[in-house]
């Protein structure tokens, strides 16, 4: 048995039921990530926020953006940032941070962005965006590591470099100098 391109009742393709499901998701992942007040919690919510934007980056047709998506952001950053929350957390932390002593100006900053983000939304003519692209991953993999493959190498390098600068910074004692 096969699925219907789109479904029955309603008369909606399932992948736009799946992005609005993965939108939601972000989107209240997001608020959870400057709404909660327990940082490992945040760092959590983040990590799913990313994970739906992944997913929102498959139903687009882009499965190397959402295959790095998974890698650099929720495989690195955010781990890595987690571990770093807590190994240097304490638990003498002032009850009210400073981040939330700006919620009144952070709020007129979201509205001010979603007026002139719904004012772009509204004057752009969606004719032609609407068509979803499908990118060949292998032609992709192919243009990168035969035409730019000195680009790549040198930015390999250039990474390795500042990990390795970062690893010297951080295991240097305190009374040595650079």
């Amino acid at each position: 048995m096969t699925i219907p391109e789109v479904i029955p009742i309603v008369n909606v393709r399932w992948d736009d039921i799946l992005f609005l499901i993965l939108a939601t998701v972000m989107i209240g992942s997001a608020l959870l990530v400057v709404i909660l007040r327990d940082i490992i919690r945040c760092g959590l919510a983040m990590m799913v926020c990313f994970g739906a934007l992944a997913g929102i980056y498959v139903i687009a047709g882009a499965p190397l953006v959402a295959a790095t998506q998974v890698l650099v952001y929720i495989g690195a950053i955010s781990v890595l940032v987690l571990f770093a929350i807590m190994l240097t957390q304490t638990k003498a932390a002032p009850a009210r941070l400073v981040f939330q002593t700006q919620a009144v100006p952070a709020a007129l900053a979201a509205v001010v962005l979603a007026i002139i983000i719904a004012l772009a939304v509204g004057s752009t003519d969606w004719g032609a965006a609407g068509t979803r692209v499908r990118t060949a991953t292998d032609a992709l993999a192919k243009v990168l590591f035969q035409q730019y493959v000195l680009p790549f190498e040198i930015v390999s390098v250039l990474l390795l470099a500042a990990v390795i600068g970062g690893v010297f910074l951080a295991k240097r004692d305190e009374g040595e100098p650079l």
